[in-house]
């Protein structure tokens, strides 16, 4: 009988004759068993499960917000308030927006900061009767920097996720800035001044004692002095209801008000900065922040049900989205007046995703694409013809079934806010470090929080456990941008008038969250239901339909009658979180989910 591993390597008696093969067979499987590690570990730091966690635990409490002249969806109530108080004040939505983003990096720090980036789709109202709103993206995604290569993280991919090599050119800033300089109306310094006053002292929150009371997290907030400076001043961690302080990202965003972005990608902050990344093992330059530029485009157009959908191209999921609204409108009994939700359309939900997910295996920033027909497929009505006629009501599928090109990395944490204004200008905005706090790097000199926006692309070399290797088109490479399953959107009524400014944050659950979402919308739900209604998740691996499990039992028991792997998971745990604001009748509702006790604000 064969010994187990730790018996082999424990057993001294065996002769060097029989160790020598099972020896070989033990590196011959190495790769595999850390790429069985490594996998494990970004799942879980990425989504960690809450500490709290049992499928009986008391539901976070969920607000539906209704206005008539403006609202500001977030993830936190504090940025949600200080969004409205731009608005308020005379600011239009790309106003607020540049101020709830930076209060979102101060309080809400695992999941978005300046030291990340991101993507926005912003919808500029008509300015006469007789003319259409027009739709831009601004691309803050990450760069890698110049020094990079596609086999970096070969034999190391740790690296990628933790230490100043996982760290890609941050565009936050950048992003914003340009945000603000085309379409803003009040001055810079004024939306970022509440934001270095609120860094000097806030009460910690509900979401963010949850998160520094993790355990993955412990020893990085209490014996890293660069962390408990301000996660554990006096040696024990902060609770809900103390005050903590960021004093030095405060400084640092003192000076981000008074000269710009300039700030931030030069001079005495840049330097700490490279600094600090360089000296945890990282290979930027002061040439990588010199050459960082954020991409200005239209937005990329689709069409679901007599309404117009506006969202982010490659490297994003946006077009996936319009792809699944694509295959979802040729079902009848799914549209708005339909059959609604019932066993056969939860189950259509879940297959259509599927597909989303094979999809997604083609796109890759299009700078670094030589195949423009590849990706520009995936919106078309065409395509989605193909698609719809394999899609089965009776049963589900293995994943070669969907026929995905290659496996692509899961990725991560991420913040969403969306925003309209009195004039139905629009924005919906979604940042990001990546894992939850980032690379686990903090410029203790400038307070920032670095992203680890490296391990979103792929790493060559072993693959899945299903034999599907690592997508070629996301392998690094200089100033290249990785895939993101972000998809700020916004949508349109026939009429041209503004709908729905929707977006969210949770990595690869992202897109299919605001599928559901939208799906939700059409099935009677006002935003606030169908933001906080149950979803399901498949991504064709690992093979498992995860339900949340607040999900109606005759659902679920429908889904195991087709053949999915359900498996029913805690509706409170971090998953994908949807940020979204709409207009109805004249009125503006706002909702921010409760998954991650978001409070929407409006007047």
């Amino acid at each position: 009988m064969e010994l187990p591993l730790y018996t082999l390597l424990k057993s001294s008696p065996t002769p060097r004759s029989k160790l020598r093969p099972r020896l070989l067979i033990l590196l011959i499987c190495l790769p595999s068993i850390i790429l069985f590690i490594y996998q494990h570990l970004r799942l879980h730091l990425s989504h960690p499960p809450s500490p709290d966690f049992a499928l009986s635990a008391p539901r976070n409490p969920a607000y539906l917000i209704k206005a008539k002249h403006g609202a500001v969806a977030t993830e936190n109530e504090i940025c949600s308030n200080m969004g409205v108080d731009v608005l308020k004040a005379g600011g239009n939505a790309v106003d607020a927006i540049v101020t709830t983003t930076l209060c979102i990096g101060v309080v809400s720090m695992f999941s978005s900061g300046i030291g990340g980036g991101g993507f926005m789709t912003v919808r500029i109202p008509p300015t006469s009767p007789n003319t259409s709103a027009t739709h831009y993206t601004i691309d803050f995604r990450e760069t890698a920097p110049a020094a990079s290569n596609a086999t970096m993280y070969v034999g190391n991919p740790l690296a990628a996720m933790f230490g100043g090599l996982a760290v890609g050119v941050p565009g936050e800033l950048r992003g914003l800035e340009e945000a603000h300089k085309r379409w803003g109306t009040v001055e810079w310094s004024k939306l970022v001044d509440p934001v270095v006053e609120l860094a000097k002292g806030w009460k910690v929150g509900r979401e963010l004692d949850r998160r520094i009371h993790m355990d993955y997290f412990k020893d990085l907030m209490l014996k890293n002095p660069d962390w408990s400076s301000i996660f554990a001043p006096h040696g024990t961690l902060l609770t809900q209801g103390q005050t903590i302080h960021r004093t030095n990202l405060s400084r640092t965003l003192s000076l981000i008000s008074t000269h710009g972005a300039e700030a931030f990608y030069t001079g005495p902050i840049a330097e700490s900065i490279l600094s600090k990344i360089n000296a945890t093992g990282g290979i930027m330059t002061q040439a990588d922040l010199d050459s960082y530029r954020p991409i200005v485009m239209e937005a990329v157009e689709g069409r679901y049900r007599g309404r117009k959908v506006w969202t982010t191209g490659a490297p994003t999921s946006g077009p996936v989205l319009i792809h699944m609204l694509n295959l979802a409108e040729r079902f009848g009994g799914m549209a708005k007046g339909g059959e609604g939700r019932t066993e056969v359309n939860v189950h259509r939900v879940v297959e259509i995703m599927k597909f989303g997910f094979a999809a997604r295996t083609k796109i890759c920033d299009p700078a670094f694409n030589d195949d423009p027909a590849r990706m520009n497929e995936i919106t078309e009505q065409k395509f989605a013809d193909l698609i719809w006629a394999n899609i089965t009501d009776d049963r589900t599928h293995p994943p070669e079934y969907y026929n995905p090109q290659y496996d692509v990395p899961i990725d991560h944490g991420t913040s969403h806010s969306s925003v309209v204004d009195k004039d139905g200008m629009a924005v919906s905005l979604t940042s990001t470090v990546n894992l939850v706090f980032g690379s686990q790097v903090m410029d203790p000199v400038t307070g920032v929080i670095l992203n680890d926006e490296m391990d979103d692309f792929s790493t060559p070399g072993v693959p899945n456990a299903f034999g599907l290797w690592p997508s070629p088109y996301n392998y690094p490479e200089p100033h290249k941008r990785p895939l993101s399953s972000t998809a700020p959107t916004i949508l349109e009524n026939a009429d041209g008038s503004f709908y729905l400014a929707l977006g969210g944050s949770g990595g690869s659950r992202i897109f299919p969250a605001l599928f559901q979402v939208i799906l939700g919308l059409d099935w009677g739900l006002d935003i606030g239901g169908a933001v906080e209604f149950g979803r399901v998740h498949d991504q064709l691996y690992p093979l498992v339909v995860d339900v949340d499990d607040v999900y109606p039992e005759r659902f679920v028991r429908g889904l195991r009658e087709r053949g999915h792997n359900v498996t029913l998971s805690d509706i409170n745990r971090v998953a994908a979180v949807v940020q979204g604001v709409m207009m109805e009748n004249g009125t503006i509702y706002a909702a921010s989910d409760s998954r991650k006790n978001g409070i929407a604000a409006g007047y």
